[in-house]
């Protein structure tokens, strides 16, 4: 069926496609009903390049990014990204993150959160409609979907059509491509663990360990199901978000807006007389929009739960603006605060009709409509206290991360004895001593006592060396050594309890780090 704009003398013709939102705002669903199939039509536009972006480097970047090479020297992993579980260590790059340094990983999760709630306070659900992992493989499983069934006509076409041997072939390479995907995914997520290149070839002789095997089996199963078979009720129904983003929201967010106010009342191509004093918008109703949207919405009804921003309807309805010759923007990035602005001007005189380009005032004046950039989606208090706290986390994780030691000292005093009294008089204190050597290099530390009398000394637990206040330890790279030490008082210096410090140095660097203990005697506080 098609449609023409007569009164502006246009002879190109626009398609009315026959789609009606499976999500309808404007009917109250029951709490469960059986999910109606969306078949999305390919969207052409500058929104639709700028997603195909995204996806090519989201993806380049998950599987390709445990491949890349980072030179540590003989003794650290070279793979630039690795979650070394095993020996408890975290690279990426030149940054290698400890246990006890958990906090990097949390100052990052809280920036990401704090980053999602400034992404959504300014453009609404643009993480959801560009980067979020279910919208880019969904993208991706399309993209399959559509190479081999064709576009929306064809696959509804092929949806009801009987079980012949094409409908057959197209629907077990569809799916054998999918799986494949997810396998792709779970097998480039296992890589994030473990040797990238040992990995694969130990997953391809069969010699990888079998929770390798499993993570990959769970991941292909959720790529697969999620990405293939549930797409749209992920985002509406397991997906928290779209219910959180209504507290990120406020007049001044931009979000995908059909303006009313420009399209109302919709025709079918065709002007009503002007004799009967009833004027008509842009919108001809071709539903373009309905027909590519992947969450099977119409954006005319209004900002929606099911709404991922995505911009696809922009492009679909920028399309039918340019062939009837009309200004683009019918649907677009808009604020509600410049929508109320524009919906007021243009209704204050009904009988004038709207020019696209322009709205009319009370006054019967015209003027252009809102198309400057609104200042107030950025300098709003809202906005600036996340850019505020989000930089704060930010610097602060930098400098921790500049002025961060690399060796670490542990001090556990022996809870049982806590002391023991020897045949000269003397107290001797027991302590596990650890110290961390956090390079990828062998280094020798020298460890000290500090504040106790000169009579006091140390030894090592099963080694040969003789009594004193220091010694030379060394380490081995990227690892913990742990050692008995015993702390020894003379009876003379031995009369009451006190507090003194073991102190480890690494000369080359002047690199140094203490630990104050309690030296325990019979009796005495």
């Amino acid at each position: 069926m098609t449609v023409k704009d007569e009164v502006r003398g246009q002879p190109e013709e626009i398609e009315r496609l026959e789609a009606s939102a499976v999500n309808a705002a404007k009917v109250r669903q029951p709490l469960y009903a059986a999910r109606k199939k969306i078949f999305p039509k390919r969207a052409e536009g500058s929104f639709r390049r700028f997603k195909w972006l995204v996806m090519a480097i989201t993806l380049g970047i998950y599987y390709l990014a445990p491949w890349i090479r980072w030179d540590r020297g003989p003794h650290a992993p070279d793979q630039a990204i690795l979650l070394d579980l095993a020996n408890r260590r975290f690279y990426f790059f030149f940054i290698e993150i400890w246990p006890q340094e958990f906090y990097f990983v949390a100052g990052l999760l809280m920036m990401a959160g704090l980053g999602l709630f400034l992404v959504t306070t300014a453009v609404g659900r643009a993480w959801c409609g560009y980067t979020c992992p279910q919208t880019v493989w969904v993208d991706l499983f399309l993209v399959v979907e559509r190479a081999i069934e064709g576009d929306r006509n064809a696959r509804m076409k092929l949806e009801t059509a009987p079980w012949t041997f094409d409908k057959i072939w197209k629907r077990v390479s569809k799916h054998a491509i999918w799986i494949l995907i997810g396998m792709a995914t779970g097998g480039a997520w296992v890589f994030y663990f473990a040797d990238a290149p040992t990995l694969l070839h130990d997953l391809v002789t069969f010699h990888a360990d079998s929770i390798a095997y499993s993570t990959i089996g769970v991941l292909t199963a959720t790529t697969y199901v999620f990405g293939g078979l549930m797409r749209e009720q992920v985002c509406t129904y397991m997906c928290p978000w779209p219910r959180i983003q209504a507290a990120m929201l406020d007049e001044n967010s931009l979000v995908v807006t059909y303006n009313d106010w420009r399209g109302e009342p919709r025709t079918h191509g065709t002007k009503k007389s002007a004799a009967t004093g009833a004027v008509s918008g842009d919108c001809v109703d071709c539903n373009a929009c309905v027909a590519v949207c992947p969450m099977g919405i119409d954006i005319r009804d209004g900002l929606q739960l099911e709404c991922i921003t995505c911009a696809l309807c922009i492009d679909a309805c920028d399309g039918v603006m340019e062939k009837l010759g009309r200004d683009k923007g019918l649907i677009g990035y808009s604020t509600l605060f410049d929508y109320s602005t524009n919906m007021a001007i243009a209704t204050a005189d009904h009988t004038a009709p709207i020019d696209p380009s322009r709205v009319r005032d009370a006054d019967g004046h015209y003027h252009d409509k809102i198309r400057h950039f609104n200042w107030r989606i950025i300098f709003r208090p809202r906005i600036l206290l996340y850019t505020f706290l989000w930089s704060m986390i930010g610097v602060g994780l930098l400098t921790a991360l500049m002025m961060r030691d690399r060796i670490g000292l542990d001090v556990l005093h022996d809870r049982n004895p806590q002391y023991v009294l020897e045949s000269d008089g003397s107290i001797r204190n027991g302590f596990t001593v650890k110290i961390l050597n956090m390079i990828p290099e062998p280094r020798t530390f020298t460890l000290s006592l500090k504040d106790l009398p000169e009579g006091a000394y140390m030894t090592v637990a099963g080694e040969t060396t003789s009594q004193g206040r220091s010694f030379e330890v060394p380490v081995e790279p990227d690892a913990v050594r742990t050692m008995k030490i015993y702390v020894t008082l003379p009876k003379a210096e031995a009369t009451e309890s006190r507090k003194f410090g073991f102190h480890i140095e690494y000369p080359e660097t002047k690199e140094f780090e203490n630990y104050a203990a309690d030296f325990v005697v019979p009796g005495k506080k």
